[in-house]
């Protein structure tokens, strides 16, 4: 399998997004090391039952904490060959009235997050002289943006100069650095959305989004896991530096109104 023998972290790994690409890489044989803040880590290593899947309870924004998560997966693992910065929050408000707090916690866990959890790994990385990076961009903020993401927009098109700034200085260590910029992929963070949105039926909200995306659904975290996987693999070595859309097409249409 194309992870045999490779050690993963992927962060937020254990609920939406994260989740599926945990499955995915164990499924390719990978070790997968989750870490993440939420209380659900414990019930998500339980179902998975896997003796390859080790996780930790840490927050991204402490670099510290995230120092001595690095240095005891290197201590029982002996390497770290893949990175997959997907912890990440979305909040809903205008910009006008959006409170400080909330912005503040959309750079502080999506950009700083992320920078803290790379900067932990990558020393390790350039003396093995291998890895591969995944971090998660959106097509929010780089492509498109609707009312009430300005703070989420900000913080994933910085994810992607992230990206490219990386993949430039690490691209002499053999270290790939790639994004993925998905579309709407059923995670609990729609869920979410959905339920914020003050609708009376929070499915008819995402029923509405399903509709304007031209394959008629949103993604699955499955499938957003084999886009990773194929990236974290060697079948990828020659790809750095990119943000790859995962969207269902809805992104592309010119004008959603317009039908032949």
């Amino acid at each position: 399998m194309k992870l045999d023998g490779k050690v993963a972290i992927v962060t937020g790994g254990a609920m939406g997004n994260g989740l599926g690409i945990v499955k995915v890489f164990l499924k390719y044989g990978a070790d997968v090391v989750i870490i993440d803040y939420s209380d659900k880590l414990q019930q998500t290593l339980q179902e998975l039952q896997n003796p390859k899947v080790m996780g930790y309870k840490a927050d991204i924004r402490d670099k510290n904490m995230l120092i001595a998560v690095v240095n005891d997966v290197i201590a029982k693992k002996g390497k770290i060959d893949i990175l997959v910065n997907n912890a990440g929050i979305a909040k809903l408000q205008p910009f006008a009235t959006m409170q400080d707090d909330i912005r503040d916690a959309h750079f502080d866990i999506n950009i700083k997050g992320t920078w803290n959890m790379t900067q932990a790994v990558v020393p390790y990385m350039i003396k093995n002289n291998y890895g591969k990076i995944i971090n998660l961009s959106s097509v929010t903020g780089p492509m498109v943006a609707d009312t009430g993401e300005v703070a989420y927009a900000t913080t994933k098109a910085a994810i992607l100069g992230f990206t490219k700034g990386l993949a430039m200085e690490l691209v002499k260590n053999n270290i790939n650095v790639n994004a993925i910029m998905p579309g709407y992929i059923m995670t609990p963070m729609v869920d979410g959305i959905a339920k914020d949105s003050n609708a009376s039926n929070p499915q008819s909200v995402i029923n509405g989004i399903a509709a304007g995306i031209p394959m008629g659904r949103l993604g699955t975290i499955e499938e957003l896991g084999e886009l990773a996987a194929f990236l974290a693999s060697d079948e990828a070595t020659y790809i750095t530096g990119q943000g790859i859309v995962i969207d269902g097409a809805s992104t592309l249409p010119e004008t959603k109104s317009v039908g032949v």
